[in-house]
């Protein structure tokens, strides 16, 4: 890991974007480089079979702060995550999904609010969220959340949204313990944050989710859920 040099880092897993890839970035870019920060944005084209790496690329070559990491197999959201931080410069590292359900401009508060917690994550459960969802997915996320909280204790109202601010020294501690490549990193990152007293807050999110979950997404899930339970509760490997 090489040493910290700005302020914020913004990193942005993706699979198969090529359609949004180039809006995501810009409106993101944008976004941070009206802060008044030092900053990066980084792409971790997540093994795409797509044009996700060009489309990406070819924006890149007009923005020097930009940055793509590419590797050919896709391994999966979580994988992307840590290797984002990996190459992240930020005292600050920000994730944020590149599908644009998630306007980057919410990022200024959530920056913010780390003047006063370690990790600031969005909530969709929060009170003064505004979701747009399908009702299957929605229902679908509410029974995922219960059931994390009931196998790890991760205390939380909402695991999964895709907006999540850390101070790198905080992610620092738990870096090495994460495990998980796929779709419940999330859990594991928040679990394994909590057992090592990081203070987390939540934030409200405005939210549009127009995709479906596939069945094939939603058991993955489950056993990348269990596999956390069984590192948490049995093989005590987060300790």
């Amino acid at each position: 890991m090489v040493e910290s040099k700005l302020d914020v880092s913004l990193v942005m897993p993706a699979f198969n974007e090529e359609d949004n890839i180039k809006e995501a970035v810009e409106k993101a870019r944008s976004v941070v480089s009206g802060l008044g920060v030092r900053y990066e944005v980084i792409v971790v084209d997540d093994g795409s079979f797509d044009d996700t790496l060009t489309e990406a690329v070819n924006y890149s070559n007009g923005h020097s702060r930009v940055r793509i990491l590419s590797y050919r197999k896709n391994m999966g959201k979580g994988f992307a995550v840590k290797t984002g931080f990996y190459h992240a410069n930020g005292d600050v590292v920000i994730f944020i999904d590149s599908d644009l359900d998630i306007h980057p401009n919410q990022i200024c508060e959530y920056l913010g609010a780390l003047k006063s917690a370690d990790m600031v994550i969005a909530s969709k459960r929060h009170p003064q969220s505004k979701v747009e969802t399908p009702l299957v997915r929605r229902l679908l996320s509410q029974s995922f959340n219960v059931l994390a909280r009931l196998l790890t204790g991760v205390k939380v109202s909402d695991t999964q949204t895709g907006l999540k601010a850390i101070r790198r020294t905080a992610f620092e501690t738990i870096f090495s313990r994460l495990a998980v490549k796929r779709y419940a990193y999330d859990v594991e990152l928040l679990t394994v944050a909590g057992l090592n007293g990081i203070k987390i807050a939540e934030l409200p999110i405005n939210v549009q989710m127009r995709s479906m979950f596939k069945f094939k997404e939603a058991w993955r899930m489950l056993i990348d859920l269990l596999g956390i339970a069984y590192r948490l509760r049995v093989s005590k490997f987060y300790s």
